[in-house]
């Protein structure tokens, strides 16, 4: 039996034609990716990745599987706090944001110890349990089936490992919930337009944070998903939010 619509932004999509329109709108943003996100945040993108890489309890010689990596600005970082003794496995969906990671990464020096595959969250071709620590940054908003995505994901975990989620999220006062639709609404998809010449992706990409699930809904469907002491912390009045999940 065929599945049902989803949603893409404020559409709906047949199911099986969300990921080439995710992989699409990807595919047209990659090589301003990363400026659009500093515009976008005014920086503060990178203290949140900082935080949620300190939250990840990520130690020298452990894996980590790092999902929806783009342009692999928390692959760097992990990178670092594994160490040459570790490793880091590097996936996306989109080859085009795969490979403006690889060139960052090279063009950093950093490398030897990091592996890029192009892979699915929803059916990561690993074998199970091998990883320490399995992340996915501003990309689980963008999967087509996010319970599948988070079974996944769990699966990867070695007994105490943990799943951690960074992404936009829900404010939790009217008055900045108000504030910050004004401001995506209004500047981010004109910015995108300006900056990459594609209004429509950033467009998109500020609808899509709208359909996510809220911090306690997503919380449920990692329960559900197996994870155990689910838990989560506000960024920015709940803007953005970084989840963590357990498996024993």
């Amino acid at each position: 039996m065929s599945e049902g619509p989803t949603h893409f932004g404020f559409s709906e999509v047949a199911s099986v034609q969300k990921a080439g329109k995710v992989r699409a709108v990807f595919t047209s943003v990659a090589d301003r990716y990363d400026l659009m996100n500093d515009l976008m945040s005014f920086g503060a993108h990178r203290l949140w990745k900082d935080f949620a890489v300190a939250r990840s309890g990520v130690r020298a010689g452990q894996h980590v599987l790092d999902v929806a990596a783009g342009s692999g600005d928390m692959t760097a970082r992990f990178a670092d706090q594994v160490g040459p003794s570790g490793r880091v496995v590097m996936t996306d969906i989109n080859r085009s944001m795969l490979e403006c990671g690889r060139a960052r990464l090279l063009d950093k020096g950093i490398g030897p110890n990091i592996d890029m595959l192009l892979a699915d969250a929803e059916t990561l071709p690993f074998v199970p349990h091998q990883f320490d620590c399995v992340s996915i940054a501003f990309g689980l908003r963008n999967v087509t089936r996010i319970a599948k995505a988070l079974a996944s994901m769990a699966s990867m975990l070695k007994p105490g490992g943990r799943v951690l989620i960074l992404e936009f999220s829900h404010p939790v006062s009217d008055l900045i919930s108000r504030a910050y639709d004004l401001f995506s609404f209004s500047v981010i998809p004109p910015l995108g337009r300006l900056v990459t010449g594609d209004e429509a992706s950033y467009r998109y990409l500020v609808e899509s944070i709208r359909r996510h699930p809220d911090q306690d809904t997503l919380s449920r469907m990692m329960t559900d998903a197996g994870l155990e002491d689910v838990g989560y912390h506000n960024l920015n009045g709940g803007i953005v939010a970084v989840h963590t999940g357990f498996r024993y």
